[in-house]
């Protein structure tokens, strides 16, 4: 059977006809699961939450639940979760606040290792790698393709480039610029995350001229308005020097440097 005898589902909940639900999970009322995907058990989604098709979520994940924010009096935001991702033991993903979007989103074809925990607002993008335990504080947006590390923390409202990569515990308390590799507590930049590039299919040429950005902003001594303008100079020959440039503009916390 698809859904367990033992799982609880509430009667009011939207679920496509193959979805399967483990054990002892618990479906509440306003959730809403698209076609092929698997709940396992003791699983509990709540909340205003829509999952997308084709998703594997293990035993003991929470997704939901209400933001660990003093601030929030049961207002009804809601957590969205594409298509395709995968969701392991005991990963909690809170909805959002009305201080923010008023919802928490994951992309499509995340892979979320085990006691990750996503919180209200964050904004995830597609493709990404979250290793175990990593701790992703409220109002963060990670972009796409970005892999983190085991134990990452990530303070409030950073903002996480596409591409990019944290080695095992780091601490980031500014913003992670896209292809830029990062590591330590607290976080300092070591290069562009080139062998992840090559993987993606970016040319020869697109990552060297990433890695000129890279010393551009890092290790030639320019102040950093200086370095941005350098940069998007750069960016009329090469596109991808340009999303790193845009970062930089939109960057709220500063960045690691």
């Amino acid at each position: 059977m698809p859904v367990h005898p033992t799982a609880i589902i509430h009667p009011k909940a939207k679920l496509h006809g193959d979805v399967e639900v483990g054990p002892y999970a618990i479906i509440g009322e306003h959730v809403e699961i698209g076609e092929g995907t698997c709940i396992g058990p003791h699983a509990v989604i709540e909340g205003h939450t829509r999952i997308g098709r084709d998703n594997h979520i293990s035993q003991f994940a929470c997704i939901g639940g209400p933001p660990q924010d003093k601030k929030y009096t049961g207002e009804p935001t809601s957590v969205e979760v594409g298509d395709r991702n995968t969701i392991r033991e005991y990963v909690t993903i809170n909805r959002g606040t009305t201080q923010d979007a008023g919802v928490t989103r994951v992309g499509d074809d995340n892979w979320v290792m085990a006691y990750v925990h996503f919180a209200h607002d964050c904004q995830i993008g597609s493709n990404t790698i979250f290793a175990n335990a990593c701790q992703i504080a409220g109002h963060v947006r990670v972009g796409d393709w970005a892999i983190l590390g085991a134990t990452t923390l990530v303070h409030q409202f950073v903002q996480i480039g596409a591409h990019s990569f944290t080695a095992m515990g780091t601490f980031l308390q500014q913003d992670l610029p896209p292809y830029v590799m990062s590591a330590g507590n607290t976080a300092q930049p070591y290069g562009i995350n080139s062998e992840g590039l090559k993987r993606r299919g970016f040319s020869s040429e697109a990552i060297a001229a990433l890695r000129r950005a890279y010393r551009t902003l890092y290790r030639s001594g320019l102040p950093l308005e200086e370095a941005k303008r350098e940069l998007e100079a750069m960016s009329v020959e090469f596109p991808e020097v340009g999303m790193l440039a845009e970062f930089l503009n939109r960057a709220t916390r500063g960045i690691i440097r």
